[in-house]
């Protein structure tokens, strides 16, 4: 079970195996909001939420336009983000250590209608850091604490069993980033969160 990522233009085309999605959630924090904005036009939901679906970095594959990757990091210590540099297209977010093997994929660059999404991933349950949105969101302490479970299990799997090193984002077997990141000066970081 795959699904296609593509960039809005389509230079950057891959596949995301499904069957490694632990879960998806909408994340509402000032952060996800502020990388939002970098990325003009805006891909945020109208109360501000980005939607992501957790999952390893091995579970994605890119299979042209590649070079057309970008990197950026709303701190020196913060997420990378990755994105694409030819339409500004949101990919997703990754430690800045490979050794967690973590990817918040941005459902911007999943090619695929809604209901395909809930057959192939389950059902969008979890939805985080509410206290940011724009307005009421309604949070189920049940769906999160279901998701958390799901992506600490695959974290755990993925760093016992080695499945770590795959990781499309990094040169492999080293922790540097596969593009360099551009990070954000603090200026330019609060411009972003207005």
């Amino acid at each position: 079970m795959r699904l296609a990522l593509r960039c809005r233009c389509g230079k950057l085309r891959g596949q995301v195996d499904a069957r490694r999605v632990a879960a998806r959630a909408v994340c509402y924090c000032k952060d996800c909001q502020a990388y939002g904005r970098f990325l003009a036009p805006p891909v945020l939901d109208p109360l501000g939420g980005t939607e992501v679906a957790a999952t390893l970095p091995a579970a994605v594959r890119f299979d042209e336009g590649l070079e057309h990757l970008a990197c950026m990091s709303l701190s020196p210590k913060g997420l990378y983000r990755w994105y694409t540099g030819c339409c500004r297209t949101p990919i997703g977010n990754t430690p800045r250590d490979p050794r967690t093997s973590y990817l918040g994929l941005v459902r911007a660059c999943l090619d695929a209608p809604d209901e395909e999404l809930d057959r192939q991933l389950g059902a969008l349950r979890c939805r985080v850091e509410t206290r940011s949105a724009k307005g009421p969101v309604q949070s189920s302490a049940l769906g999160t604490a279901w998701a958390v479970c799901k992506i600490g299990t695959m974290l755990m799997k993925a760093r016992l069993g080695g499945g770590y090193r795959e990781n499309p984002f990094f040169r492999a077997g080293t922790s540097e980033p596969l593009k360099p990141p551009q990070v954000l000066s603090l200026e330019e970081r609060k411009a972003l969160s207005t």
